[in-house]
């Protein structure tokens, strides 16, 4: 069975950093696109970030672009969201998910995505 556990979240003030995890069991992450999304109270899901597995390409939504960097630690089979000059509006549920088929190119399209995690709460405020 395929857990993804999403861990970081919490309270920060604006223009302050947090940097979220996405860890997983019964899955390897190392080999597979990675995303990232958000879905903010009353508001759709939206994605934020995306790395590929082979390249480690990596895409962001506009609204983070800039602020926000996903990247892994293979070692630890981790990936991790660096979220800088937060926002507000960033405010959100953050999700990682993983796509089951190898690609060298990741998508910001959650219906990409295979697994998914319980996501984190992000909160920006003063």
């Amino acid at each position: 069975q395929v857990q993804l556990v999403e861990s970081g979240g919490g309270l920060v003030q604006p223009g302050g950093s947090l940097r979220l995890s996405c860890a997983a069991s019964g899955f390897n992450l190392n080999g597979n696109p990675i995303g990232w999304f958000r879905q903010a109270p009353g508001k759709e899901r939206e994605a934020v970030s995306c790395i590929s597995s082979r390249n480690d390409m990596a895409k962001y939504a506009d609204t983070v672009r800039g602020r926000f960097t996903v990247d892994r630690d293979t070692a630890e089979g981790t990936v991790f969201l660096q979220m800088n000059s937060v926002k507000p509006e960033d405010t959100a549920v953050y999700y990682c998910a993983v796509r089951r088929q190898l690609s060298s190119n990741c998508e910001l399209s959650g219906q990409d995505y295979d697994y998914w995690g319980q996501g984190t709460q992000v909160t920006v405020s003063s």
